[in-house]
């Protein structure tokens, strides 16, 4: 009965108002302290005089003056340590200390003024009230700040705005975090116990409180103390293997969440300082979907790049920008910078002059299916080594634009190779995307129409000149965090409260992340000896559904309790799953594990080129059914999924 009084009460938010008060000024701090000493004078007098029993020599001021006296000696001892500017709720061992200091000199200062009055022969206290005196006032003072301190933690953590939560390490990092916690006045948090991470079978407590082993019985525990968050450090993440340590509390509908870096919490200010510490913020998805490592060939990239002047057309997307940032520090002789979006583009130059002033980058105003101006720019600039990301990638806006998709995917590559070709350039390293593997939609049969042509051209050019210019492809999974990705996605429908929607509870997908996928374009361009198309391996695909349930858990949300996912049904064009090879096309290792070479079915380029120019002319001419049909032409194992052009499979 009085457990569920007492849950009652601690379930309402009259403490809330408690841990919320301001802080005391500072001459309230110290009004209090001198009370306290004036009580331990009037103790130290009872002690002296009741114990001791002994006369003084010559007769003392009378008590009220003595205690006048000593309230101003302690008066200046505490002016000269401060003791009154810190906060009694946040008091730490500094504070003892100098309360503690303090004392001792009050009482230095009495028996000196005893001293000399005594000389003078009138002397102020007796010596043993005033020994009597230190004691017994640090024990006041002391108890006044542990007695606030305890307080306030206790009523903090039991206001109903606070969440439990388990520090998961107990390593310096781990235990940092929970003082941090314990003593900020407005952390939505409160520390319960430690995860323990280092296999250690003994029992034990840190800080006060209990440590837990990291078992089967780990999730029970902690629903029968009332425990949905576990806090892990940006140190000890390092450490972890997300899919298999931090699914262990998704899996169980525990929130995890993550610290800022200890450097972030540096601040003079007292209360920002206090609100970074009661910051705790998300991990990122990208934390769980662990990839395999891209091990960069430094040494032969640099040789790629080193002195040569590189062109990245789409440069200020997301794949394009990311290409752009690692080129540089292999110090280029000039980077080219062609996109056809002017703000993006003039955003991207500042930066990148702002982070590399000593190097040259060239922003272009272009686009690819202008053949005139990418003439103009690489006949101008004279590039060494391209790199073609300009593209359309959007699977259900291409399956309503067949033709745009063949203007910026098909025209744009054709004219960008042509100009290599024309231009003399070295290498030209085309991203195409693992949707042109038996492709289901528009975006993916024209990837792999702009493939065939790149590498039936090199194929061409190879048998009369192998110093000719080398066409190299790298097919890419869904690149985490790009613009339009399912992950922003999710993230911006997370952050309007739901729901989550989902095309099928069946879709699965491959993912990298981008700087992952721009590496393999830079190592791709110093593999590819020419006509390659370099594929990734990606590991195991992604269910979808699982990542948009993670993403609600790192919000801190249950999926199907505090938000909803629907499923929508695929999108026109869209499959179940993506297939990086064509079950025709076998493939080849290369140097790098994680990178193998796809032979796929080749043609003629004569044939290829004929076909191409068909399509741009029909493309041209605005008719989209016309335009599809050629399309399944060039590509046979092109075969529309939930499409209007599914009849033309019939």
């Amino acid at each position: 009965m009085a457990q569920n009084q007492y849950n009652s009460i601690n379930d309402t938010d009259m403490f809330s108002h408690f841990s919320s008060m301001k802080y005391m000024p500072h001459w309230a701090v110290l009004l209090m302290d001198l009370f306290l000493c004036l009580v331990a004078f009037v103790v130290s007098l009872l002690i002296g005089h009741g114990l001791f029993r002994y006369e003084p020599t010559s007769a003392l001021p009378p008590y009220w003056a003595q205690a006048l006296i000593m309230l101003l000696l302690q008066t200046l001892s505490f002016w000269i340590f401060h003791t009154y500017s810190g906060i009694l709720r946040y008091s730490t061992f500094i504070d003892t200390l100098k309360v503690l200091f303090s004392s001792l000199l009050t009482g230095v200062f009495a028996l000196f003024a005893n001293f000399i009055g005594k000389q003078l022969g009138q002397a102020l206290f007796l010596n043993t009230v005033c020994i009597i005196y230190v004691f017994v006032a640090f024990m006041f003072l002391f108890s006044l700040r542990v007695g606030v301190k305890t307080i306030f933690e206790t009523v903090q953590q039991n206001a109903s705005t606070t969440k439990k939560v388990l520090i998961y390490g107990t390593k310096q990092a781990g235990i940092a975090i929970a003082k941090m916690l314990r003593s900020s006045g407005d952390s939505l948090y409160r520390p319960v116990g430690f995860i323990e991470d280092d296999n250690d079978r003994r029992t034990y407590n840190l800080l006060g409180l209990k440590v837990y082993r990291l078992d089967d019985s780990l999730i029970e525990r902690m629903q029968r103390i009332g425990v949905r968050n576990v806090i892990v450090s940006p140190l000890k993440m390092k450490e972890l293997k997300p899919s298999r340590d931090l699914a262990f509390f998704l899996n169980n509908n525990i929130h995890v969440l993550t610290t800022p870096y200890f450097t972030e919490w540096d601040s003079k200010d007292d209360q920002l300082q206090s609100n970074k510490i009661g910051r705790i913020d998300s991990i990122q998805i990208e934390d769980l979907l662990e990839r395999p490592v891209i091990n960069l060939d430094t040494e032969n990239v640099s040789t790629t790049i080193r002195r040569k002047i590189v062109l990245v057309s789409g440069a200020a997307g997301s794949i394009g920008s990311e290409l752009v940032r690692q080129i540089l520090p292999f110090k280029p002789k000039a980077v080219i910078l062609l996109e056809q979006a002017e703000s993006p583009l003039h955003d991207l130059t500042l930066d990148l002059k702002q982070q590399y002033p000593d190097q040259r980058i060239i922003p272009c105003i272009g686009d690819v299916r202008d053949r005139e101006r990418v003439e103009e720019v690489i006949s101008d600039m004279r590039p060494d080594v391209v790199f073609h990301a300009a593209a359309y990638k959007h699977v259900p806006l291409m399956e309503d634009h067949p033709n745009e998709a063949i203007h910026a995917n098909v025209l744009g590559t054709k004219n960008m190779a042509d100009m290599a070709v024309k231009y003399k350039v070295d290498r030209f390293v085309m991203i195409s995307t693992d949707k042109a593997v038996n492709p289901t939609n528009i975006m993916g049969a024209s990837k792999r129409i702009a493939e065939m042509y790149v590498q039936s051209l090199y194929n061409k050019l190879a048998k009369d000149n192998d110093r000719c210019t080398k066409f190299i492809t790298t097919r890419f999974g869904n690149v985490l965090g790009s613009n339009g990705s399912v992950i922003p996605y999710f993230k911006k429908q997370i952050a309007q409260g739901g729901p989550v929607t989902v095309t099928h509870p069946e879709i699965i997908r491959y993912f990298m992340t981008i700087p992952e996928a721009c590496c393999l374009v830079l190592e791709a361009a110093t593999l590819g000896k020419g006509g390659e198309i370099f594929v990734f391996d990606m590991g195991q695909p992604v269910r979808i559904l699982d990542l948009a349930k993670n993403m609600i858990r790192l919000a801190g949300y249950t999926p199907g309790k505090d938000m909803q996912i629907t499923f929508t049904g695929l999108r026109p064009g869209e499959k179940l799953y993506e297939e990086l090879l064509n079950q025709k096309e076998t493939t080849l290792p290369t140097q790098n594990d994680k990178i193998m070479v796809a032979k796929v079915r080749e043609v003629e380029f004569d044939e290829v080129s004929s076909m191409v120019d068909e399509l741009i002319e029909i493309s041209k001419a605005d008719k989209p059914f016309q335009t599809v049909a050629q399309m399944k032409k060039i590509v046979p194992e092109f075969k529309s999924k939930n499409s209007v052009y599914e009849k033309l499979d019939k």
